[in-house]
């Protein structure tokens, strides 16, 4: 008798396992770029065969593109939840977020987590998506529609802070796309060193917000 013991394998659902198979492309991408996604990489990463992956992604190009929006629609929930723009939540009235329930907290916690190892991955990730969407419809749609996304979430904040007086503009739009520019700016250096970066640099989106919104220097750093 074979004293062998046979690896079960657990059968998952077709949701569950393409729910891993992107999130597995989403870590690989994330850590080493976009053009790493092969349907043979991910079936490794996963100890499957690589017809398995192209049963749910029968061209790399969806994968890819599941990926990348899968890694930056993540993101903007850790940096926007949805949720606290306004928006009753599942849990509670408009607002109802600890800490971060004012437009101001909010977007003074945006800024804070706009920095730091976790962030420079997404940027590269966004630089490395911008890069190949010329190249690639799928991928080009899907930054397209990520982008509106994080528009849509900024200037929701900025909209609500308006109505209740924290901030002043005059049009929430044109301020988000402004502070994303800034950002996006920065970003394009997560590529190379910045730890010398004067502080007037690392701050130039906080500063821009402070000023688009009327609010006094410090506004959107203090308790964030």
């Amino acid at each position: 008798m074979s004293s062998s013991v046979q690896r079960k394998r657990i059968r998952k659902s077709p949701e569950a396992r393409r729910a891993e198979i992107v999130d597995t492309a989403a870590a690989v991408a994330l850590a080493e770029g976009l053009e790493c996604l092969t349907l043979r990489r991910i079936a490794e990463e996963l100890d499957v065969r690589p017809g398995l992956i192209s049963h749910y992604f029968p061209s790399v190009e969806d994968l890819v593109a599941e990926a990348f929006g899968t890694a930056a629609g993540a993101e903007l929930e850790v940096l926007l939840p949805a949720g606290a723009d306004g928006q009753a939540g599942a849990d509670g009235p408009p607002g109802a977020d600890g800490d971060a329930s004012t437009p101001t907290r909010r977007l003074a916690r945006f800024f804070a987590r706009t920095s730091g190892e976790a962030y420079d991955a997404i940027s590269r990730l966004w630089i490395n998506a911008r890069h190949l969407s010329r190249y690639r419809p799928l991928l080009r749609d899907r930054v397209a529609e990520q982008e509106a996304a994080w528009r849509g979430r900024l200037e929701g904040v900025i909209r609500e802070g308006v109505e209740c007086g924290e901030f002043r503009t005059e049009d929430p739009y044109v301020t988000a796309i402004q502070v994303l520019v800034v950002l996006d700016g920065l970003g394009a250096h997560a590529n190379t060193e910045d730890r010398d970066r004067p502080e007037a640099v690392t701050r130039m989106a906080v500063t821009t917000a402070e000023r688009e919104l009327g609010l006094p220097r410090g506004a959107l750093t203090a308790d964030a």
